[in-house]
């Protein structure tokens, strides 16, 4: 344990809940353990520690991070990456290494879509040069979890979107079995179709995509009343 993380360990254990512990970690297929603090309260006692101790520094920063992300409780994982989304804007080009680390390891859809359009996304925000090598990596790595983070990651984009990045992604992995690619895909389009639902139906229409993409795509318009 990490000298930094000592306070905060012990503010999640004397907060630990035995019952929503074991409710999370069925909910999560136990494939994580927990204290069993509800993400409410845990951002309470996040943010009590960080008005406290401050922020890592920058030499310490990955080393704790990765100390966090090995630790049993999926409460720390939570915790590091809120953490790292306070310093997002500030981060050096160097952060995407870390930030790939993460997706890669202890990998699930709590996590992974977190970095994808808090982190990840407002990294290639800062740092546009990063994205053509980075996201075609991961779409030619197999690992279904970085492919959903090159959809994802420009989630919060709106009118900023790289349409044209999107579609050669989403064409690419057309055909997908996976549940959380194929969601993904519904999610990054209804989240577009915020912005443009006209394209977003025009992209439906010419596509031959999932049913459960679909789906997810039309949600928003559907509960709007927008015609498709």
């Amino acid at each position: 344990m990490h000298k930094y993380l000592v306070p905060i360990s012990e503010s999640f254990s004397s907060n630990a809940n035995d019952d929503y512990a074991f409710r999370m970690k069925k909910y999560m297929k136990d494939k994580f353990d927990y204290f069993g603090i509800k993400s409410p309260e845990r951002k309470i006692l996040k943010k009590a520690f960080t008005d406290e101790y401050g922020f890592p520094e920058l030499s310490e920063l990955d080393n704790i991070v990765k100390v966090c992300w090995q630790l049993p409780q999926r409460e720390f994982q939570y915790f590091i990456m809120e953490v790292l989304g306070r310093l997002a804007k500030k981060a050096g080009k160097e952060r995407i290494e870390l930030y790939e680390y993460l997706i890669e390891n202890k990998s699930w859809w709590d996590t992974v879509d977190y970095i994808a359009s808090n982190l990840v996304g407002v990294h290639f925000r800062l740092y546009h040069d990063l994205i053509i090598p980075f996201t075609r990596k991961w779409m030619n790595s197999g690992n279904m979890w970085l492919q959903r983070t090159a959809i994802l990651f420009q989630l919060k984009y709106r009118k900023d979107t790289d349409l044209l990045l999107l579609t050669d992604y989403i064409q690419q992995l057309q055909g997908s079995k996976e549940f959380f690619i194929n969601k993904a895909i519904g999610w990054i389009l209804r989240e577009y179709s915020k912005t443009d639902p006209d394209w977003v139906v025009r992209f439906i229409e010419k596509n031959e995509l999932a049913n459960l993409s679909k789906r997810e795509a039309l949600k928003w318009m559907e509960r709007k009343n927008i015609e498709n």
